[in-house]
């Protein structure tokens, strides 16, 4: 059975496992962990006491129609939004009220879902973009080590990333966020406008990469088999709540995730048809 959000919500970061619901207790400790986080846009919340865990190793996904409330979760959890409730810890450490160049140093890294690259710049330009922060000769021999770990891109290092396909672009974009080793990485919606083979090649590919070299992996993605496909664990978001928390194996098979969409979309439509009446 799926574990509910409100179950896992009792749990405080740092509790026994013990203490946790069945399933979640088999999961590995929180690295990044958002506990009643409810955020918003002047003074109106739009998520609502959102909690939520991503482990070392782990790809945690989340899923959700449009206008469910990813976006401004995703902000929030990068210090682009502040919190009007609630608490985020990275490590073990409250950051909560740090903004989102603070946090960047503290190890998370963030792929938007448009705007990750700077197109009249080359793709080694815009690595080197991404290692700024690095000591100045710590920046090639790493840039060498990202070409690597991604040996599409060194063939295409004096391209403008401009010029590149979306599947090269997008895979620049996460490559650039790599750069300066974060430990944690938050991926909005990284196959958006790819085609579907593309989108698979990117997630499999470069996704799940991350989680084997022991990076901490938030995905926001629509697509939701492809996103359970790479996934360990899922949330699912409809309406600024956490309605569904559980392994990805179990959001596969479970009858009320398409539910919930559908929920979540009727519900949406009939919002716009009253606001239209009016």
């Amino acid at each position: 059975m799926p574990i509910s959000a409100d179950d896992e919500a009792d749990a405080a970061p740092g509790s026994p496992a013990s203490s946790l619901p069945d399933g979640f207790a088999q999961r590995v400790p929180g690295y990044l962990v958002a506990t009643g986080i409810t955020a918003g846009y002047q003074r109106l919340p739009v998520i609502h006491e959102v909690s939520l865990q991503v482990g070392r190793g782990e790809v945690v996904l989340v899923m959700g129609p449009n206008g469910a409330g990813k976006s401004t979760l995703v902000k929030a959890l990068v210090g682009q939004l502040p919190l009007m409730a609630g608490s985020i810890h990275l490590n073990g450490e409250d950051i909560s009220h740090l903004k989102d160049d603070t946090r960047t140093v503290r190890g998370i890294g963030y792929v938007p879902q448009s705007g990750d690259v700077f197109p009249t710049l080359t793709v080694n330009d815009n690595l080197e973009m991404g290692g700024y922060r690095l000591p100045a000769k710590e920046v090639k021999p790493r840039l060498e080590e990202i070409f690597e770990l991604f040996p599409m891109l060194a063939p295409l290092r004096r391209r403008r990333a401009g010029s590149l396909s979306g599947g090269e672009r997008k895979t620049l974009g996460i490559a650039r966020a790599l750069v300066p080793k974060p430990d944690m990485l938050i991926l909005d919606e990284p196959t958006s406008n790819l085609a579907p083979l593309v989108a698979a090649s990117v997630l499999e590919a470069v996704v799940g990469r991350l989680a084997a070299d022991n990076c901490a992996v938030l995905l926001i993605e629509q697509r939701v088999t492809l996103g359970l496909d790479v996934a360990t664990w899922g949330y699912v978001l409809t309406e600024g709540r956490v309605r569904m928390s559980a392994s990805s194996e179990q959001l596969g098979n479970t009858e009320d995730l398409a539910a919930l969409f559908l929920h979540a979309e009727s519900a949406a439509g009939r919002d716009n048809q009253e606001r239209h009446d009016r």
